[in-house]
């Protein structure tokens, strides 16, 4: 064999390994196996560290019951360490759609950790008599418990990121909020003139819609701190001591960070998809509001001259190659197609659960895809809408007005004072003449001058309000 190879072998036969890579046969037959996306799990590095965690907190809880020698354990505790600390990110290659529960994932990282071990022991690179990814790295588990583990914890590290981006967006919302609460604007519904508001409360409600899908993420959260490590290989938790399952969980919530639990029913938790499920349909909420706000976005910027154009958003490109001085939405637009993304990797996540059968769900690897995808996206997407967005946005304080003053809209406030059959007369006459509802009612001497302009109040038309002025006397 030429030297610049290493020999390993599984059940199925021998295979040359460059001596360089720290995986193993295990991981080469996945490579192999699974051509399918070209995209390797580490491009997501919490998964790589919490798979780490599990294994190192594996380790210190086998040394701890004496399943597992100091040395062994200890070497596998310092490689783990360096791979948190994000060493040999690149020697994390198999595929992320993958066949096998997780299997490849699991293998990889316990040839990884193996041999960077070895090496710190003294030893070369697959001298697994030495220290074995499946005896030593692996023991007391099986990729059933240590898979989904992980990616729960993987997942936490991506909500604490997607809450705090979500948060400082929501803040975004709240100073724009109170940057226009004095800018009056007619209100739309089903895109026609309804009622007088603020522009300021028409912000406000953005950020509101935020803060509820921020408790929302948080209780979905919950559901992922229940783990199921321990359970090995269908929930019985054949092949571990007794202990484990409880001291294990403990260990890996003071390494990560994270307060994880064990799960009252291991055999449940080891097939049950059901809190990837929910985190999934609470970030497609998410999403789904996050695209009605930014479709409001481009609908009050629109024009600038043709369209609503009671905002203007940032202009942070050229919005054509054709048209001279064209700028477009593009941050909410990205923000659109996040939200489309996220939907759709809802429906996977939901047919990947429902796939499930006996006692293990094999489609795992995708639901992890899929929600790591929609985590990382959503918190992107919101730090770059509230960063080159909201922030920037200004109100066109004189058009908004003008645009309220026009509007048959503000024939509403004036039901209690003239009476519906009425009101719908002016707004007919409004509409067909081109005259302003307000020019009309003093022009007919429904109202006078002091009165009308009490009704029209910005207090008035834009909060609930009680008044005694009386309808005036006159035909219907």
């Amino acid at each position: 064999m030429n030297q610049s190879y290493r020999l390993e072998h599984d059940l199925i036969g021998e295979r040359q390994l460059a001596v360089e890579v720290y995986y193993g046969v295990h991981t080469l037959r996945a490579l192999e196996n699974f051509p399918i996306s070209g995209n390797p799990i580490s491009i997501y590095p919490d998964l790589i560290g919490a798979l780490a965690c599990v294994k190192q907190a594996a380790a210190i809880t086998n040394r701890h019951l004496g399943l597992l020698d100091d040395e062994r354990a200890e070497a596998i505790v310092r490689a783990c360490e360096e791979i948190r600390g994000g060493a040999l990110l690149h020697e994390f290659v198999v595929d992320v759609i993958q066949g096998g529960a997780g299997t490849s994932t699991n293998m990889n990282a316990n040839e990884v950790i193996a041999n960077r071990a070895l090496e710190l022991l003294g030893a070369r690179k697959g001298d697994y008599a030495r220290l074995h990814p499946l005896d030593h790295v692996n023991l007391s588990q099986s990729t059933n418990d240590v898979y989904p583990t992980a990616v729960k914890l993987a997942l936490q590290f991506g909500i604490r990121r997607l809450l705090s981006e979500m948060a400082l967006l929501r803040k975004e919302f709240e100073l724009k909020s109170a940057e226009f609460s004095e800018v009056l604007k007619i209100g739309r519904t089903q895109l026609q003139d309804a009622v007088p508001m603020t522009l300021g409360q028409e912000f406000s409600t953005y950020a509101v819609m935020l803060q509820e899908d921020e408790s929302r993420v948080g209780e979905a959260a919950s559901l992922i701190r229940e783990v199921n490590l321990g359970a090995t290989a269908i929930g019985t938790g054949i092949n571990a001591h007794p202990e484990y399952a409880a001291r294990v969980t403990r260990r890996l919530s003071a390494i990560a960070g994270v307060e994880l639990i064990v799960s009252p029913n291991l055999i449940e938790a080891t097939q049950d998809a059901g809190s990837f499920v929910q985190l999934s349909g609470v970030l497609k909420r998410v999403a789904v509001k996050l695209s009605k706000v930014c479709n409001d976005l481009r609908l009050l910027s629109s024009g600038p001259r043709a369209g609503i154009g009671e905002i203007n958003l940032p202009a942070v490109q050229a919005g054509s190659s054709i048209m001279p001085g064209k700028v477009n939405p593009v941050i909410p637009e990205v923000v659109n197609q996040i939200a489309f993304e996220v939907i759709g990797n809802d429906i996977t996540v939901t047919m990947a659960a429902e796939a499930g059968q006996l006692q293990l769900n094999a489609f795992e690897p995708i639901i992890a895809h899929s929600l790591f995808k929609s985590l990382a996206h959503l918190a992107a997407g919101c730090r770059v809408l509230g960063e080159r967005c909201v922030s920037g946005i200004t109100a066109n304080r004189e058009h908004a007005r003008r645009l309220l003053d026009d509007s048959t809209g503000l024939v509403t406030a004036l039901n209690p004072y003239l009476g519906y059959a009425r009101a719908s007369q002016l707004a007919k006459e409004a509409l067909a003449t081109g005259k302003r509802v307000y020019d009309l009612v003093l022009e007919k001497n429904l109202m006078s001058l002091e009165q009308l302009d009490a009704i029209m109040r910005p207090e008035v038309l834009t909060q609930p309000h009680f008044s005694t002025v009386h309808r005036p006397r006159g035909d219907g």
